[in-house]
This record gives C-alpha cells, structure tokens and sequence, in this order.
C-alpha cells in the first residue's frame, strides 16, 4: 500500500488548513459485508481458523472494546471476517486516512496519533460506544513488533478501561508475524493463521480492579514469542527469502561488535565488518554458519541490542546524528515533503533541523514511551516519526545503516530511565 505525498516548500505547509475533528461515523452493514468478503481471499489461502473462548458472555448486540495484537496487515482483515456482522469502529493511524479521508470514515476509523498524547480519542472511543451503539477495535501496542515479540504498552491502558466500562475482547493472531514479519519487505510465506477471541474483563470486574491490576492483565495478555512458537509448533518457512532485511532487527554484529554493517540476503545473515554469518533455518532458528551461534533465538538477540543501548545511555556515548528526507502531515489531503535536514536523538531527547534552518524541533524523552518508526513505511522507505498534536515529522535516514530499531530501543530505554521505570 503506498501513500499520497507532494513536495511543498516548509512555509507553504505551515499554510495548509489544519485537519478539522469530526466525530466517528457507524459503518454501514453492507459495508461490513463487502470488507468480510475482501478479506476471505486472503484468509482462505492461510486457512484461516478462530476459537472463540467465553464469548457466550457478550451479548449479540452489546458493544465492547476489542483488544487485538498486531503482527501484519492481515489483522484488519481477521478483525472484519470474525467480528462480522458485529458493527465496529477502527482506531487507526492518521497517516492511514491520507489521500482516503472519506474510505476510511466510511470504515468506521478513528484516526490517532501514534505515540503522542491524544486526549480526543477516549472521547471519540466513548462516542462510538454509547452513542453509536459500535464496538472499538484496537491496536494497543500502536506499532508492528520488529522482533516478534509483544512491544510496550502505554500504562494509560488500564484508565482507559475504567472511562470506557464496557466488557473487553482479547484477539490474539498465531501465525500472522511469521507470513508477513515487518522486516522482510512485504514478502509473503505460505504459514496457516489462526486467532483465539477471548472474553477477557466484564464491566464488573473492571469497576473493582485498580489501574495496575488492569495494566498487568493486559500485560500478561500482550506477552508472547512468534519466533518461539514457530519452533514450538515445528512450522516450516521454506521461502529462500526468509532472511531478506533482517539486518534491520539485527542491526550489531554479536562478535565485532560493529553496528550497521550486517546483511541479511536470502537465508543468511552475514557480518560485512568481520565476515560472521548465521543461517536463518526453516524452523526459526539461527545458526552460525562457521564458529559459536551466540544467539539461536532472534529475539534474544534483539533484547542483547537493548541492553546494549542501555549501556550506551548510561554511559552518555548514545547518538544518533543522521542525515534525513523529511516529509510533514498536517492534514489528510496529503504527505508534504519539504526537504532535508538532520536528525539527532542524545540522552536530551530528539532535535530535528533543516530547510535550511526554518525548521528546528525538539523533543524530550518524558514526552512517549515508545517511537512511532518503521521499515518499508508505506513502500516508501524506513521511518521514524516524532511529533506533536499539531505536526508529525516523518523522517527517512538517507545513507542507510538500519538506525531505525536502535532509535526506538533508545526511545523506550531513555524514557524508563527518565521516569526511573
């Protein structure tokens, strides 16, 4: 899926009409039908399969929030084929509505900010609920997990729960990272997909748990491995692409210690510093194609990256000084490129310069828990976004170096430290 831009000189984008709020709309039953009915190409040749737990406790036409993991492009299309005929409004992304404002409205989405504050939508969640008579559909982890692992949920979750007291629907996907695992360009493997939609939390229980008791359910419910239950499961992935990009997850090499310098090509991972490779096998796991595996397991790998970054921040030696194409949003008419500039992220936070010195933003790390950043961003290239309720800065690094995962592990390790989490 690709992305509406134009290129506009900074001034002439400061001087587009800003994005006016409007409240959801229901979606339409035969619109309903007709994306359960787009969806059932994709998921019949995954042999799609749900089970549903305790779901005999949600009344037919009772609205709820669903709470779905999100592993690839295919979740909206499980979410319209199992929730069918159920009415449901969509809590998107903004960029999504982009050169599609009146598709996506008509979907029933809510547009929000990834990673910023956002204080209209409980509102809008609430409008749909109670005034539209429409259950919500949400993605609390708000971005596609790099290394198949659950990423951090905002700790504003569980008050969430408490203004919204309508019952809660876990949708947990098996299956869906290992088809279309972020990193790997969207190439599709033949891997079957399943869900599991479980009642999760009634309006009664949550109205006498605390915000922390809510928090760690939903923690323990967003905790999971894909890589780990591929080898469990013994599922094959043959494709001779398998490790196309996975130098984007696995960015330091484990014994030169060299960052940006690894490849991934076909079924390898190689080291372009000192010469280490590791095969990705049909089972998940990695193997040194000479000498020590240090990490068999990819997502061990990626937690020895964050340690790494850690170190870095409490030492004070992290930086990220890049160059960058950068592109604004503004509104949903289009994606505005207005030049170059440089991106810098230190233990001070983020400081985004260019146009010639026109623009210069800073951020702070207290302001988000995690970064909105990502690989092949609407086939345009890798990502990182950082912004604020009135401006979204989408920034593209120009030479390269897979900067993009280090950036949001720092994210999220700087704000721990910050806040002393």
């Amino acid at each position: 899926m690709k992305i509406k831009t134009k290129e506009k000189s900074y001034e002439e984008v400061l001087a587009q009409p800003v994005e006016v709020h409007r409240r959801p709309l229901r979606s339409g039953r035969l619109f309903r039908l007709l994306m359960k009915m787009l969806s059932c190409f994709d998921l019949r040749a995954t042999n799609f399969t749900c089970r549903k737990v305790g779901m005999e406790q949600l009344g037919k036409n009772e609205p709820c929030l669903f709470l779905m993991n999100h592993s690839s492009f295919i979740d909206l299309k499980i979410a319209a084929s199992i929730l069918y005929p159920r009415p449901f409004n969509i809590v998107c992304t903004s960029d999504g509505f982009v050169g599609k404002n009146w598709l996506m409205r008509a979907a029933g989405c809510i547009p929000t900010k990834k990673f910023v504050t956002d204080m209209v939508l409980v509102r809008d969640m609430m409008y749909a609920l109670k005034k539209l008579n429409s259950s919500v559909l949400m993605f609390p982890e708000a971005s596609y997990s790099f290394d198949g692992t659950a990423t951090p949920l905002s700790d504003s979750m569980g008050k969430c729960l408490k203004l919204l007291r309508v019952p809660v629907v876990m949708i947990r996907t098996y299956g869906a990272f290992a088809r279309d695992p972020l990193y790997n360009n969207l190439k599709l493997r033949k891997v079957d997909v399943s869900a599991d939609m479980e009642y999760l939390l009634s309006p009664e229980e949550i109205a006498i748990k605390s915000v922390e008791e809510l928090n760690e359910i939903l923690k323990d419910k967003f905790t999971f491995d894909n890589f780990r239950w591929q080898q469990e499961n013994h599922i094959r992935i043959a494709e001779a692409f398998r490790a196309d990009c996975l130098n984007r997850v696995l960015y330091k090499c484990p014994q030169c210690k060299a960052e940006g310098k690894m490849m991934g090509k076909g079924v390898r991972l190689t080291c372009g510093n000192c010469g280490k490779a590791y095969e990705l096998t049909e089972y998940g796991f990695l193997e040194a194609v000479e000498g020590d595996t240090e990490f068999a397991h990819i997502p061990d790998w990626y937690h020895w990256e964050r340690e790494s970054v850690r170190q870095e921040l409490e030492s004070g030696t992290y930086r990220l000084d890049v160059a960058v194409d950068i592109y604004l949003m503004v509104n949903t008419k289009s994606i505005y490129k207005v030049g170059e500039g440089r991106l810098r992220h230190t233990v001070e936070g983020f400081h985004l310069t260019g146009c010639d010195g026109r623009l210069d933003y800073t951020q702070k790390p207290n302001v988000s828990y995690s970064l909105y950043s990502d690989y092949y961003w609407y086939e345009m290239g890798d990502m990182i976004c950082i912004g604020n309720g009135e401006m979204l800065y989408y920034c593209f690094p120009k030479a390269g170096g897979d900067v993009v995962a280090k950036t949001r592990l720092a994210t999220e390790e700087l704000y721990k430290m910050v806040r002393k989490l």
